[in-house]
């Protein structure tokens, strides 16, 4: 397959900009497979209490928070160097940057993986998680075109939230949950700039949507359509999973004069998503 048939191919499908890169996507996409194959070996090595005695799912979402925790901090320190690209600033809707087409071929990849990961196990994790997924890799494909190569880098950086919500995740794994460490950790999470999230996703929408509206009649329908509706739906689940992390930390620090729940409980209270509440009134609940 010569390089000039496959330009000929991305040119066709309008992602000329993608015959320079797919190898980067398709590597990514594997490496999160490699990652999840690393984890399985180096967590019951770090973890050999927790790890081993989690099921087989919870495995799989062990397993796929480390590649999520390794993709956020990859992703969001390539991805600063393009918010001051020279090239990219002088015009924010339809420049390119070879750099920025290997960065986006690396959250492309790890998208796709994402996307079919969650579809291969819909009734475990939720149609949630395919949709978000499915939205993000389409997003950032037409980055190809090229589109929006500024704004991509500028949603990415958002990716810094992420450790954080790992750690948490990791941490109620491990027992740590209503511990000082984690407290600290929910505290740095709130304090942390990025983690006014939700404010600074809808504001970038706004000066996303400020710069495009004067060469509008340059962008296609379809693609008009395609990043409208991709807004709407990750900003919805954005709000939704938001306000369901409040109210997943809440859980993690009772009141005062309520007592901590006991370590050996929290496994099942987590996984099951029942509250503390629920489990005074309902006792432990078996897997």
């Amino acid at each position: 397959m010569s390089a000039g048939w496959l330009e000929s191919f991305f040119t066709a499908v309008g992602l000329p900009k993608l015959a320079y890169h797919w190898q980067a996507l398709l590597f990514a996409t594997l490496a999160c497979n490699f990652t999840v194959g690393f984890s399985r070996i180096i967590s019951p090595i770090l973890f050999p209490k927790t790890y081993k005695q989690l099921s087989d799912l919870k495995r799989l979402s062990w397993d796929i928070h480390v590649v999520s925790l390794v993709h956020s901090v990859a992703i969001t320190a390539l991805s600063a160097p393009l918010l001051f690209d020279e090239t990219l600033l002088k015009d924010k809707v339809f420049g390119y940057d070879e750099y920025a087409g290997n960065v986006y071929a690396i959250a492309c990849g790890y998208f796709l993986w994402d996307s079919l990961v969650s579809l291969y196990y819909v009734k475990a994790f939720g149609v949630g998680f395919v949709v978000h997924g499915a939205s993000c890799f389409g997003v950032y494909l037409f980055a190809y075109r090229p589109f929006l190569n500024y704004y991509g880098a500028a949603f990415l950086m958002f990716e810094l939230s992420t450790p954080f919500l790992n750690l948490h995740w990791f941490m109620d794994k491990v027992g740590a949950t209503g511990s000082l460490l984690q407290f600290f950790r929910n505290t740095s999470y709130w304090l942390c700039p990025n983690n006014v999230h939700l404010l600074l996703i809808l504001t970038c929408t706004v000066v996303l949507s400020v710069t495009v509206l004067p060469v509008i009649d340059r962008v296609p329908i379809f693609l008009q359509v395609i990043y409208g509706g991709a807004n709407v739906i990750l900003n919805t689940l954005n709000v939704f999973w938001f306000f369901k992390m409040l109210n997943s930390a809440s859980r993690r620090f009772p009141k005062s004069g309520q007592p901590i729940p006991p370590k050996a409980d929290i496994k099942d209270t987590i996984s099951s998503g029942e509250s503390w509440e629920d489990f005074k009134t309902n006792g432990k609940k078996n897997d």
